[in-house]
């Protein structure tokens, strides 16, 4: 993928004031302008909340900033407001100190997305690359169609039989669905062995937890709603099948060490020990989503390794959902290629990122969940889980 340097930023953000967060240096005098056009970006990107009800994701900044709200302001103002925030970034100086270099980069950045955000709204339209440069800045990887037809022959092989390859596949996995009686048992082991491993890297915030809720007529296999105070809900659609590899999957994308831990760390290194407040507003639409998606994605290879994750599934998730743990190595090989086959090249759809987003919920994309079923089941159920700190 071809990235900006926002990616090694953001990372690095993280990682630097996870490493000095005992030592901080003294605020320096630049700090004190960046605080004032911080405050001004989150009280825009709340305004354009007002328009877009999914553009703001998370936000546990000063409750009455989003109390001040009176209405819609006109998608003109927030632009011409917007370009004053780019005209007040133009007059600062480089600063000396390197955490604040990378806070100027970041909102910067940040501030390109949510202009470009106007414009969509405002009616604008752009191909997928354009829009995904604006929006995230990067723009995702080309492949020929031979790249898909490849894998998918691969994939004939591991699934003989009649039938299209779709049907033969549909009808495999359909032996390591996790029965909904069994999902929470099965989720709550997930959840618990990833913390133990996230635990062995990454020190927490004191008392951080979430909340797991099972919903249905949702767009998405799973979603993260970070809360602020180091709490979060995740919330898992029922209406789909949630196949045994999801299990890990959610625990360690949606909780540890995915988003859960990633907004905890953004809040107690950030906006609580150095008074970031810009970071105490999460713009779905912006490059913060792809550092989210990314680092929550690359959140299974930090707590399992490929021979790891097969043992555990074999030893304690297949027997605890009443799937066959002799199949365990067979269902992982197959999966491994299906999924590469499944990431398809949506560029080549013609289909515009908002459009397509709108049609599948955003973080669908990355959980690579089949479409929801025609029949919905209207039932909720929740249960709430609290860890120790």
């Amino acid at each position: 993928m071809k990235c900006a340097p926002l990616v090694a930023l953001l990372l690095s953000l993280v990682t630097v004031c996870t490493a000095n967060a005992a030592a901080l240096s003294p605020t320096p005098a630049t700090a004190t302008s960046l605080n004032k056009i911080a405050e001004a970006y989150v009280k825009l990107v709340l305004a354009l909340g007002q328009h877009d009800p999914d553009y703001v994701d998370a936000y546990y900044g000063p409750p009455e900033w989003k109390q001040q709200l009176q209405g819609k302001k006109p998608l003109d103002s927030l632009a011409l407001e917007a370009n004053r925030l780019r005209d007040q970034f133009a007059k600062i100086s480089n600063p000396a100190d390197e955490m604040e270099r990378l806070r100027l980069a970041y909102l910067t950045r940040q501030l390109s997305a949510f202009e470009a955000r106007v414009r969509i709204l405002k009616g604008e339209r752009l191909k997928f690359d354009e829009e995904s440069q604006a929006l995230y800045d990067a723009v995702a990887p080309r492949f020929l169609e031979t790249h898909f037809q490849e894998i998918l022959a691969k994939l004939e092989s591991k699934l003989p039989g009649e039938g299209t390859l779709l049907q033969r596949y549909e009808n495999w996995r359909r032996a390591f669905v996790i029965p909904k009686d069994k999902l929470d048992t099965v989720f709550q082991l997930a959840i618990k062995a990833c913390r133990e491993r996230t635990l062995a890297h990454i020190k927490l915030p004191p008392n951080e937890n979430f909340t797991v809720e099972y919903v249905t007529n949702k767009p998405w296999g799973g979603y993260n709603w970070y809360k602020g105070n180091y709490r979060s809900v995740i919330q898992v659609n029922t209406d789909l099948p949630v196949y045994i590899d999801r299990a890990i999957d959610l625990a360690a994308h949606e909780g540890y060490p995915g988003h859960h831990v990633y907004n905890a760390l953004l809040e107690k290194n950030l906006v609580r020990d150095r008074g970031w407040v810009e970071f105490s507003i999460y713009p779905l639409f912006s490059p913060q989503s792809l550092i989210a998606e990314g680092t929550a994605n690359f959140g299974r290879e930090v707590v399992f390794t490929k021979p790891e994750r097969l043992e555990f599934a074999r030893t304690v998730l297949f027997p605890a959902a009443g799937i066959d743990p002799s199949r365990a190595e067979e269902f992982y090989a197959v999966q491994s290629r299906s999924a590469a086959a499944r990431n398809s090249n949506r560029r080549n759809a013609g289909m515009s990122l908002s459009s397509y987003w709108r049609r599948r919920g955003f973080r669908a994309i990355y959980a690579r969940m089949t479409p929801p079923h025609a029949t919905v089941s209207q039932q909720k159920t929740s249960c709430s889980h609290r860890k120790a700190a």
